[in-house]
């Protein structure tokens, strides 16, 4: 096993601290390092997507699961396979589409492990008809602090926990997950221009009843009657009978989209103002003026539709060296009007944001500190140098706790310990198993101190 001592951010660059990073290749490696990882606890880490501080624990031990990467058994004729945390959700794909199955949630980036996707519950376009991640998990295996192994199951509380639980309760080892059946690794996507926020509310509302995914792109510089205005996406996993006729010899070809880093660099340092206000509102200009007004059955690869920014290396490093706060909440259907004040606030503020998405939420899944719940999510990055955004995303937390809703632990970096509970209701269940499960407090994190989860 591999140990030394490194300086860790999450996919914003923003708040690095150190810690000692072990590389277990066993599970018997695992647990010595959770046993003797010292007054600063341990937390697992996986290929490090998720935006804020969750998987950094400074001054303590981080286990950096990606050596336990093996695929153990595939049910082809089942659509269930089992596999150890430290897979990544490309290698799943790339391993079981050709056996006509595809991960049953598809999130933002596909370099994110099994074990990432379970701790934090992750969701995609489809949340509205399937839900997250945790829906497909049968069992896990979970190290605990005690340096046993549980078997973990649907129904029980330590699933509830730990299912979005942020790596709280243990060190997830395997799992077994069941798959969603595919006939082509093309999907057919519908596009569309929706001219301000309740237009696309309203084709969000009423359309697409037909189609697994949907997202849409939200100018948030736009402002006036264009406030919201976006490019709604739709799409479905093509049948064989909608590819060309030569595509269809081969129709599970998977071609990754990714752009080699030599050839397409992102440097380390960025200068300042590339992306402020005024680049960021002619690329919306741009980006919305060259969608189509519609367009349909148009045929994508797999990797351009779901994780187009994975085709760009270090992309992350756009924002510049100070790095970016990701902010994403939801709020409850019912509660649009707030969805509309907060999208007019970042308008007026004339906030640099060119990667905002805008999603329907489904039924919420069973994790106690899972983000999703029925309602609006909205999603946004920006420049972490940004003047007065602290207290100006302070304000945006306040109204979304008072409507109901919530903001993302796996991509937090900033939130206040007091909206917590608000946010959160089942939080005191949570805080009360970790104490029973883990009374020396073996597993934190920065997320965890910041928070006092």
């Amino acid at each position: 096993m591999s140990v030394d001592t490194v300086s860790l951010t999450g996919w914003g660059r923003t708040a690095p601290t150190t810690a000692l990073r072990f590389r277990p290749r066993s599970y018997e490696e695992a647990a010595a390092t959770v046993l003797g990882c010292g007054p600063r606890g341990s937390i697992a880490r996986g290929l490090g997507r998720a935006h804020g501080d969750a998987a950094q624990n400074a001054g303590g031990s981080v286990l950096d699961m990606t050596a336990l990467n093996r695929i153990r058994t595939i049910d082809a004729g089942a659509g269930v396979v089992v596999c150890d945390a430290g897979v990544s959700l490309h290698r799943l794909v790339e391993v079981l589409l050709p056996l006509g199955w595809f991960v049953p949630v598809a999130p933002g980036s596909r370099y994110i492990t099994v074990g990432g996707a379970i701790g934090s519950d992750v969701h995609g376009r489809d949340h509205r008809t399937a839900g997250s991640f945790s829906r497909y998990v049968t069992q896990f295996e979970l190290l605990t602090a005690d340096g046993e192994v549980r078997t973990v199951l649907p129904g029980t509380p330590l699933f509830d926990a730990t299912t979005g639980g942020m790596g709280l309760t243990g060190v997830i080892l395997s799992a077994t997950l069941r798959l969603c059946p595919v006939a082509t690794s093309l999907m057919s996507v519908d596009t569309e221009r929706a001219t301000g926020l309740d237009d696309l509310m309203a084709r969000m509302t009423t359309g697409g009843r037909r189609h697994r995914y949907e997202s849409a792109w939200i100018d948030l510089t736009a402002r006036g009657r264009a406030t919201g205005r976006a490019v709604l996406t739709r799409g479905e996993h093509a049948p064989l009978h909608a590819l060309p006729a030569h595509a269809r010899r081969t129709p599970f070809d998977f071609v990754t989209d990714r752009l080699p880093a030599a050839r397409f660099p992102v440097p380390d340092l960025v200068p300042a103002g590339l992306l402020g206000r005024m680049s960021a509102a002619a690329l919306n200009e741009i980006r919305y003026r060259r969608a189509p007004r519609s367009r349909t059955g148009e045929l994508q690869r797999i990797p351009a539709f779901f994780h187009p920014l994975d085709a760009v290396p270090h992309w992350n490093r756009l924002h510049g060296r100070s790095g970016f706060v990701h902010y994403e909440f939801v709020v409850g259907q019912g509660q649009e009007e707030t969805l509309r004040r907060i999208v007019g606030r970042i308008a007026r503020r004339r906030c640099p944001s060119f990667l905002a998405t805008l999603k329907r939420f489904g039924e919420s899944g069973p994790g106690w500190l899972s983000f999703p719940e029925p309602g609006w999510s909205l999603a946004l990055d920006l420049p972490a140098d940004l003047p007065g955004l602290a207290r100006f995303l302070d304000g945006l937390d306040e109204e979304v706790a008072a409507a109901g809703g919530r903001v993302s632990l796996t991509n937090d970096s900033r939130l206040r310990p007091g909206a917590l509970a608000t946010m959160y209701p089942r939080l005191a269940e949570f805080r009360a198993l970790r104490a029973e499960l883990d009374p020396n407090g073996a597993f934190r994190s920065d997320l965890s101190r910041r928070l006092s989860l």
